[in-house]
């Protein structure tokens, strides 16, 4: 078993903390983020990491520099969210846990931009940490397919509890015991942190793109002006093989057929969950019933009915 020093911060990285506790490490501190205030009230809160540790009874601490005085052999990294300087690897070697198949998608939200990218496979890998953003070689791996129905969160705790295990299998011998690692290999890709705007969703796209934007969450567009979430979706088969209505013609992309949107290059996107502007998620037959839209009524409008996804023009 191995002194260690862990480094986390949200909810993802309680997992790997426990695991390491049950395996019988001897965590000699755990670094994590500094108390934030939540709402409009004064209470500090502690990280999800933190509280973890001080369940666990071990030590805390907001200092990073604090990591290379406590005897430990390794540091573990798990979403700790700060570069990690070389002042404070000199004094501490340190692998990270992290869940993507590097190169591929190295930064803040692998597991979002593999979903909106439609990578069909994702990973976990337990590397060293370098000064440089995830670049460090690579001493294990594991490889998983990603379902096609499957939520960045569903398929986090996927990733987490196959990253417990890995790190688990890795640290079995101690640190001498850790394989030895292999430089990464292939394209880089750099996995930014979502910006809200790509999260709305643009109906010209086609409705297999909408769906995996709706997968990462959380989605919205516009119903009368009035931001509307969109939870859960399901891209759906048009009524025809073209997307033509009975018409004989495709009606404009955002238009609401029931519960199905039109979307780009005449595909459909089915709505199940939504959350109308200051009310609880709901059914979206429910909302249907509610708002009771008029034929050929569009979403992503602006509040005149007008714009992209919007009503007649």
């Amino acid at each position: 078993m191995a002194r260690l020093v862990y480094l986390g911060t949200p909810v993802t990285a309680v997992e790997p903390l426990r695991t390491l506790v049950t395996a019988g490490h001897d965590v000699a501190l755990v670094v994590s983020r500094a108390d934030k205030r939540r709402g409009r009230g004064s209470d500090l809160v502690p990280s999800p990491v933190k509280a973890a540790a001080l369940d666990l009874g071990l030590p805390v601490t907001s200092r990073l520099e604090d990591a290379g005085g406590v005897g430990a052999e390794l540091g573990v990294v798990v979403a700790y969210g700060r570069i990690i300087p070389m002042s404070v690897l000199g004094q501490l070697p340190m692998v990270n846990l992290h869940f993507s198949l590097l190169p591929r998608w190295r930064g803040a939200a692998p597991v979002e931009r593999a979903i909106l990218e439609g990578d069909t496979e994702t990973g976990v890998c337990l590397m060293a940490v370098e000064e440089g953003l995830d670049t460090g070689a690579v001493y294990a791996r594991e490889v998983t397919a990603i379902d096609g129905e499957e939520t960045a969160d569903d398929l986090r705790r996927r990733l987490v509890a196959i990253g417990c295990l890995l790190l688990e299998d890795a640290l079995l011998r101690g640190v001498e015991g850790l394989p030895s690692p292999r430089p990464q290999e292939g394209e880089a890709t750099y996995a930014e942190k979502l910006r809200p705007e790509e999260l709305e969703l643009h109906w010209e796209l086609p409705a297999d793109r909408l769906h995996r934007v709706v997968r990462i969450g959380p989605a919205w567009t516009t119903f009368r002006g009035d931001r509307l979430r969109v939870h859960r979706a399901v891209v759906a088969a048009p009524g025809a093989p073209d997307g033509r209505g009975d018409d004989g013609t495709v009606p404009p992309q955002g238009t609401l057929e029931g519960d199905v949107v039109v979307a780009g290059d005449g595909s459909r996107l089915r709505l199940v969950t939504v959350q109308p502007a200051g009310r609880q998620a709901m059914d979206a037959g429910a909302w249907l019933r509610g708002s009771r839209p008029a034929p050929g009524e569009r979403l992503g409008a602006t509040a005149d009915g007008s714009g992209p996804g919007g009503g007649p023009r």
